[in-house]
């Protein structure tokens, strides 16, 4: 299958594990990237194997030879340079989360079915064996019938001048992290009679980064009536990025189920039996890479794209309102 053909919109240390080490086994190309100072993209794309470099963002999106931007800029900048590569007619691989909040979702979908692009999510953890198998242990009846779900995504403290601290730019702990949790609960809709919606919210600040969600917990519901439960922190002692469905028989449960290159361990509990699986530490996003591919050259659907994102979102901005936190501003490019 002819590889795709990769322009990085930044520097950013995520690319390394989310693009730059799966396309090396995926042979997939990196052609070009861009950074602020140029300088610095020069150095990345030395250590990295990018083709070429450029001075800004716009002019890796309009390289011919790049058929896939990958976004992996601050939150609030996701929207407005993705609508920038689906006007170029560009397919795009956006970190999370997708836009700023819904109705900027709304409208980057909306572009990209008009063009006739793809805009993906970069929701991992979605192809990688660990979550297909609590899906797959949730959906068998053998930990019984579902009567709850949990997602927990719990983590240290980024620095003082971290982004992430930052509301302009659509900083938060359920925007950065949390937004894993409200996904991963999302893929129990189809056993449980549709998406989740929110019941309550609460949520705390720190003094230095007013309107920033350093913590936050939210009750849901689906459908059918059970109940869930996210948990969200950028002030946790110890990562905890775990999920877990509990049936009346047992229950199900992943401890590193965005991570699972790190713990590929999913864990079954029968009553006073436990079976531990392990389900391989190759990386999600090398899984990912490979559902792209298909998407792009075959025209193999991919569970997180564009109206997959515009759900996310909406259920963002309803924890954000039942919290009583504002919604994620919209940064427009000059």
């Amino acid at each position: 299958m002819e590889p795709l053909r990769f322009g990085a919109l930044g520097a950013a240390r995520i690319s390394d594990m989310a693009l730059i080490q799966p396309s090396r086994i995926t042979g997939d190309r990196l052609v070009a990237v861009a950074a602020r100072d140029r300088s610095r993209a020069e150095d990345y794309a030395r250590q990295h194997g990018f083709e070429r470099v450029f001075d800004d963002y716009q002019s890796v999106i309009d390289d011919p030879e790049v058929d896939v931007v990958y976004n992996p800029l601050a939150n609030g900048l996701h929207a407005p340079w993705n609508l920038r590569a689906v006007e170029a007619g560009k397919h795009v691989l956006s970190e999370k989360p997708y836009a700023s909040n819904a109705d900027e979702a709304r409208r980057v979908r909306d572009a990209a079915a008009a063009a006739g692009v793809h805009v993906v999510e970069a929701f991992h953890y979605r192809y990688h064996p660990v979550q297909n198998r609590v899906l797959e242990v949730a959906a068998s009846g053998e930990i019984g019938e579902i009567v709850y779900a949990e997602a927990r995504m719990l983590m240290p403290p980024p620095p003082a001048g971290d982004l992430r601290w930052d509301f302009v730019v659509a900083g938060g702990g359920l925007m950065d992290v949390g937004c894993y949790a409200v996904h991963g609960l999302r893929d129990l809709a189809g056993l449980l009679g549709g998406e989740p919606s929110v019941v309550r919210a609460r949520a705390g600040e720190i003094p230095a980064h007013p309107g920033i969600d350093a913590w936050l917990a939210a009750d849901m519901a689906y459908p059918n009536g059970v109940p869930a439960h996210i948990e969200t922190s950028m002030t946790h002692g110890i990562l905890d990025f775990s999920f877990r469905v509990v049936g009346s028989k047992g229950e199900v449960f992943a401890p590193a189920f965005v991570l699972p290159h790190t713990d590929d361990r999913v864990m079954v509990t029968v009553g006073t039996e436990q079976r531990v699986e392990e389900l391989g530490t190759r990386t999600s996003y090398t899984y990912m890479l490979e559902a792209l591919r298909r998407l792009i050259r075959d025209g193999e659907p991919m569970t997180t794209d564009a109206d997959d994102a515009v759900v996310t979102m909406q259920i963002i901005d309803d924890i954000y309102g039942a919290a009583g936190m504002p919604l994620r501003p919209v940064t427009t490019l000059d």
